[in-house]
């Protein structure tokens, strides 16, 4: 994919990004992290729709049959362990039903009409438990994988070049390493159906970013967070920009039908 395929400034309309509410039992931290991934989206020239978390199942079916995509942000629940069939350990954090919810609905939506996926953080562990994988409930690592929204750099990964995220996105810096800022306790272990690992911490092979396999079905997931460096790092910019292209390839392929 080169810079001009990932340029979303083309004629049209701009395609409509569902994204769910971060959580619904920490307003603060909800109402502090979502306008970033808003932002983002605007940004790469889209529009992001917001998904209520206290909507009925009905309202969120709505709101993903309007929109192209969909964009699973961070959050500060974590999956609840009994949808992978785990003990939950003492170091994870209380479950979000609404969120799980909506979740479910919105990746069922965008799965069977193969609408593009990107996944922040708890979204990519969203995905992979609902994809049948498992997660890591609490890292131990000497790596700092918790590095919190302060610190813009926590630790390298390595990216598998043959990935979309490693070919189109961050392209010739995916196997000398690139820079993130994770801010995570959990990670992906077992990954699910249909998905694969293709970014991984060097030093302790903590999986930082998954992506699907199907063929024609833009699905990328990272650990990291790059809504909060889309403006001045030019890679968390290109992932948000090849969100949105997908989306807009998407939207362009059902108004032609």
């Amino acid at each position: 994919m080169s810079d001009s395929a990932i340029n979303p400034e083309n004629n049209g309309v701009k395609p409509r990004i569902a994204i769910p509410e971060p959580c619904s039992y920490d307003l603060e931290y909800s109402g502090r992290a979502l306008p970033a991934y808003l932002q983002a989206v605007e940004a790469a020239g889209a529009e992001p729709v917001v998904v209520p978390l206290k909507s009925s199942p009905e309202e969120i079916a709505r709101i993903a049959t309007s929109c192209a995509a969909i964009l699973l942000p961070g959050s500060k629940a974590d999956v609840d362990p009994q949808k992978y069939n785990a003990k939950k350990h003492p170091a994870t954090s209380p479950a979000d039903q609404l969120r799980d919810s909506a979740d479910e609905l919105l990746l069922q939506d965008a799965y069977n009409l193969h609408k593009p996926v990107l996944g922040i953080c708890y979204g990519l562990q969203s995905l992979n438990v609902w994809r049948s994988g498992t997660l890591v409930q609490h890292i131990e690592s000497k790596v700092n994988h918790q590095a919190g929204s302060k610190v813009e750099i926590a630790h390298k990964i390595v990216v598998a070049p043959d990935s979309l995220l490693g070919r189109d996105i961050l392209r010739e810096q995916a196997e000398t390493g690139v820079a993130v800022n994770s801010s995570h306790h959990q990670s992906a272990d077992v990954i699910g159906d249909g998905l694969r690992a293709v970014a991984y911490c060097p030093e302790d092979r903590v999986a930082e970013a998954i992506e699907g396999t199907v063929p024609g079905h833009y699905v990328v997931a990272v650990q990291w967070h790059p809504e909060r460096t889309f403006e001045k790092d030019q890679l968390s910019g290109n992932l948000f920009r090849s969100f949105v292209q997908a989306a807009k390839q998407w939207l362009d392929r059902r108004l032609s039908q």
